[in-house]
């Protein structure tokens, strides 16, 4: 079975050969080498280089219309998951560099964004560093995104060859920012709370994310992605960024508008949102979202558990999730196998789940480890589940 096949066939709730695995993230240059794959510091060297040159904005926007230059620069971590039968490779839509800076760039959603090395084994990490946009007036000077740019489906259709030439043993699933987590870090939290006072003017700043992420979808869907990915982190270990109304003035009209224009194509949503999502969690379902990742294990409130939550809405949504990074970093083995055990055994019967990591697999994550995760789905992951221990 390939790989689209089986992602799809859980989503619907149906059990394909064995169970599918995803990590939204993989920033991890030991377990990459150990499978073989030389991780590049493409990105990080490119955007030292351009720096220093002038119209480094044409250049940089020239690469990313190549379409065979954007494969290449995807094929690294297309490879590295069919060696590791990871069954989803990400292309990305939007979050692409608009102001090159020191040691980074300002992307398209004002966001400051700076690379850094991992001191142990040389992995970059693309980091958060502030909004640039100081208040409203500034974000309305900045120019707005252009769900028509080329650049767009030029990274999605990259991923299609790369689907292809593995003969679907990746399942390409492009990627776009969506309302709340870029609207919030293109201002800085402190910048953005103040502008939750200002009814008209934030209204303003979540229709326009809402209308980009809405266009980008159909754009998606029409030019055949079946599963399609929303960034949008609506809260954090011990919480919501803001309050549960503003989630349902703001953004979860638009989520909806969102699920059905990508159900009316045919293709589906997968939500990554981080944080203690307990108090919107049924909005969430009753959107539409047809998945979610990563029902982050290590928040604050116990009862955000990804058992508790299957219980109630196994059956309305696909859990993709949680194995805790401080358990793969941290964790004896047998604890980590256990744990792996548990959500095959619990989760995966009858379809509606997809085996992940509780966030994304970081530099301090053990090869020892990791394999201990893939064994664990390659013994157990089999459908029909027989877990009997």
């Amino acid at each position: 079975m390939d790989a689209p096949t089986r992602v799809l066939m859980a989503i619907n709730h149906e059990e394909p050969d064995r169970v599918p695995a995803f990590e939204s993230a993989f920033t991890n240059n030991t377990i990459m080498r150990h499978y073989g794959i030389k991780p590049s510091a493409g990105l990080f060297a490119g955007l030292k280089i351009l720096r220093f040159i002038p119209f480094r904005h044409s250049i940089m926007r020239s690469a990313l219309k190549n379409r065979k230059l954007v494969a290449k620069g995807l094929k690294e971590i297309f490879e590295f998951s069919r060696r590791v039968k990871l069954d989803i490779g990400i292309s990305v839509a939007s979050l692409f560099p608009r102001k090159i800076i020191k040691n980074g760039f300002i992307d398209e959603y004002g966001r400051i964004m700076k690379l850094e090395k991992y001191s142990g084994d040389g992995t970059i990490i693309l980091g958060y560093y502030g909004g640039f946009f100081k208040d409203f007036d500034d974000y309305e000077s900045w120019e707005q995104l252009d769900p028509n740019d080329e650049i767009r489906i030029i990274n999605f259709l990259a991923g299609q060859d790369l689907e292809n030439e593995m003969k679907h043993e990746v399942f390409n699933v492009p990627a776009v920012g969506a309302l709340m987590e870029c609207t919030w870090e293109g201002f800085g939290l402190e910048n953005f709370s103040r502008l939750l006072a200002h009814r008209k003017q934030i209204k303003k700043v979540f229709d326009d994310r809402g209308e980009f992420t809405l266009e980008m979808v159909k754009i998606l869907a029409e030019n055949g992605a079946r599963l399609i990915i929303l960034w949008d982190d609506y809260g954090f270990k011990n919480g919501l960024f803001m309050s549960p109304k503003n989630y349902r003035q703001y953004v979860f009209p638009w989520i909806k508008r969102i699920c059905e224009a990508a159900h009316k194509n045919d293709s589906k949503i997968l939500l990554h949102s981080d944080g203690d999502l307990m108090q919107i969690f049924e909005d969430i379902v009753s959107s539409g979202v047809d998945a979610l990742n990563p029902i982050e294990p290590t928040t604050a409130n116990p009862d955000y558990n990804i058992f508790k939550l299957h219980e109630k809405y196994g059956d309305k949504l696909t859990f993709v999730g949680n194995i805790s990074p401080v358990m793969l970093s941290q964790g004896k083995i047998s604890e980590i196998e256990e744990y792996s055990k548990k959500l095959i055994k619990v989760l995966a019967p009858g379809g509606g789940y997809i085996f992940s990591s509780g966030h994304s697999i970081n530099p301090a994550v053990t090869i020892d480890r990791w394999e201990a995760v893939m064994r664990i789905r390659e013994k157990y992951g089999n459908y029909p589940i027989k877990i009997d221990e």
